[in-house]
């Protein structure tokens, strides 16, 4: 095998499955990346036998071939070399030359025969999306992070489901903690194909991962297919194996009997918020928050360190009420909102406060009250 490539059209790639190849598996062979060099261009494969990863690039190949290179040492020496133009041929005995005239690495390699066959299907029923859209309604629901120690599915899962309604289809995605929730959506052209499956579990871990990939404002295909999630974009595919298990039922707390409703300028809320959380601690995590005529007080009380109280001026609809809340839970929320304003909508102290933008309906946060 040999080829030429530009340093720019394989740096980036090699930078984002870092994350997949440094992962420890039960296969030594996941710490390398799989490259094939055919016709113009090479192609490029990962996984961490969860999350696959491959792309296609082009290239000036002389020879074809395949190797299995180590991942972060193929990056390194990538990310460094100090000309736009990087040579790459096979040696004897799985040793691969890196270089050019002035600079030259020799790497052993792997066999690549030993690399683990990974599924790419490239025709499967999917729904095209923005790719910013769907960074951004995974990172707003990733902000609930998995609990390491809790092994149910729906607590290390997002939610992905599609939603029929008279007047738009929607995608959306969920993700709880038990403490709280965070729903996404895209809106659907009407026209739009739909996945045919309607509910699926998709690892918080490996949507990390897919995250990185988003990161244009082209289009991207979704699709879902023996148990497993595809997301296309022109020159590469991400798969992602999914989780066998049940979401809880969380529709219900969506419209609940409102009786308390405050609005607030989201910026200020937020920054008074993050002075309020100065004086939390691990075992101190609530705050109490006063709701009166047009008035909202929260009170942070920690004996290890001391306390704090600010005021600031809201929109306030019911009668008066004391609440607790962990103001950590609200500015993760309030940093997925991208309106001026919020609102907020409280039940009573036993249900949760349901959060969203004034304007914007694509994003909810639902918070359940701590004991004072």
């Amino acid at each position: 095998m040999q080829f030429t490539i530009k340093k720019e059209d394989i740096l980036h790639v090699l930078q984002k499955i870092q994350g997949l190849t440094g992962r420890s598996t039960n296969l030594e062979i996941t710490r390398n990346v799989l490259v094939k060099a055919s016709g113009d261009g090479i192609t490029v494969t990962a996984t961490d036998l969860e999350t696959g990863f491959e792309g296609s690039y082009p290239a000036v190949v002389e020879e074809e071939g395949v190797i299995a290179i180590h991942s972060r040492k193929f990056y390194e020496i990538v990310r460094d070399f100090p000309s736009e133009q990087i040579h790459l041929e096979e040696l004897d005995n799985r040793w691969v030359e890196i270089g050019n005239e002035a600079v030259q690495y020799k790497i052993v390699c792997a066999n690549p025969d030993d690399f683990p066959e990974t599924f790419f299907a490239e025709d499967i029923p999917s729904f095209a999306i923005e790719s910013m859209a769907l960074k951004k309604m995974i990172e707003k629901t990733l902000m609930i992070a998995s609990d390491p120690n809790d092994s149910r599915a729906h607590m290390s899962s997002t939610f992905l489901e599609k939603i029929f309604d008279e007047q738009v289809n929607k995608i959306r995605l969920v993700s709880t903690d038990g403490s709280r929730l965070a729903l996404a959506e895209y809106i659907m052209d009407k026209e739009s194909p739909m996945p045919p499956e309607s509910e699926v579990l998709i690892p918080k871990k490996e949507l990390g991962e897919v995250v990185k990939f988003l990161d244009s404002e082209d289009m991207v295909k979704v699709g879902i297919e023996d148990n497993r999630l595809v997301i296309k974009k022109d020159n590469e595919t991400i798969i992602v194996r999914l989780v066998e298990g049940e979401f809880p039922a969380y529709q219900s707390i969506l419209n609940p009997e409102t009786k308390h409703i405050f609005k607030v300028n989201r910026e200020k809320f937020l920054m008074m918020l993050k002075r309020m959380s100065i004086l939390s601690s691990q075992d101190y995590k609530a705050a109490m928050f006063s709701f009166e005529d047009k008035r909202l007080r929260v009170t942070t009380t920690n004996p290890d360190i001391g306390e704090s109280t600010e005021e600031i001026e809201i929109e306030f609809e019911g009668e008066p009420l004391e609440i607790s809340f962990n103001p950590k839970f609200f500015i993760e929320s309030l940093n997925a909102i991208e309106d001026d304003k919020i609102t907020a909508k409280i039940a009573d102290q036993n249900r949760p406060c349901l959060v969203e933008g004034e304007n914007d309906r694509t994003f909810l946060s639902a918070i359940m009250p701590m004991r004072p």
